[in-house]
């Protein structure tokens, strides 16, 4: 698929998105947020759901957790318009409550057809909702930081998975925005390990924390979250 036919095809899924009325999210929502990026990205993020900001702009991400998501972007030396950023659900959920199963499940054709689209190399996902559509089973506290292959049904086959915290939890817990950055920081190997994985290769040992390891203590609190060296990959080679 050429970057225009995949810029079609997520043109017309967010097309979809915008007139849906598939559960009660609808009722509530200023605009719809089908999600925005490359269409030629190997690197998809996946929240949970818009705040108030998306829902005023219909874009993800532009509040301040969007502000932190382009900071930890930028600490690998990324910027936003590098990759796709989306939702497991589309529309706002009242009073930014968790979104409920159905929503999700009513969402969830709309992000598996986005990813069928883009064929990501790796998929990170923002926060425990958008985490249990991808790592079932587990908590976030456990499992951020950790790497496992997409389940094909998720319409992201051939990817790798890498969990993070959502930026909103971050912005309320100092701990977790040191982790944040220390999960970020393992994104480009993740992405080098997926693309030896979709090459046949074996992937490099030693990329993330095992499943079933705790979680790493954060890094020391710093002033300056810019990565201190050059990033592994240079951002150009994000692209197909």
């Amino acid at each position: 698929m050429t970057e225009a036919e995949r810029r079609a095809a997520l043109e017309a899924i967010a097309a979809e998105v915008r007139a849906c009325t598939g559960c009660r999210l609808h009722e509530g929502r200023t605009r719809a947020v089908p999600g925005e990026g490359h269409p030629s990205t190997e690197v998809v993020f996946v929240g949970e759901g818009p705040g108030m900001n998306e829902d005023r702009e219909g874009r993800p991400f532009v509040g301040r957790a969007g502000d932190l998501l382009v900071r930890l972007l930028g600490s690998i030396g990324w910027r936003r318009d590098d990759v796709f950023i989306t939702n497991i659900v589309k529309c706002r959920p009242p009073d930014n409550r968790d979104p409920e199963p159905d929503e999700v499940a009513a969402c969830a054709p709309f992000l598996r057809r986005q990813l069928e689209v883009l064929d990501p190399s790796l998929v990170v996902t923002l926060g425990r909702h958008s985490m249990a559509r991808f790592m079932p089973g587990t908590t976030i506290s456990r499992s951020h930081g950790t790497v496992r292959p997409a389940d094909p049904a998720t319409g992201a086959g051939g990817a790798l998975v890498l969990a993070m915290y959502h930026p909103a939890a971050a912005l309320r817990t100092p701990a977790v925005e040191q982790a944040s950055y220390a999960d970020i920081s393992l994104v480009p190997a993740v992405l080098d390990d997926a693309r030896s994985r979709r090459a046949g290769g074996a992937p490099a040992e030693g990329r993330g924390r095992a499943a079933d390891a705790p979680p790493a203590p954060p890094p020391p609190a710093t002033t300056d979250h810019s990565a201190p060296d050059p990033p592994a990959l240079d951002q150009l080679t994000l692209f197909r």
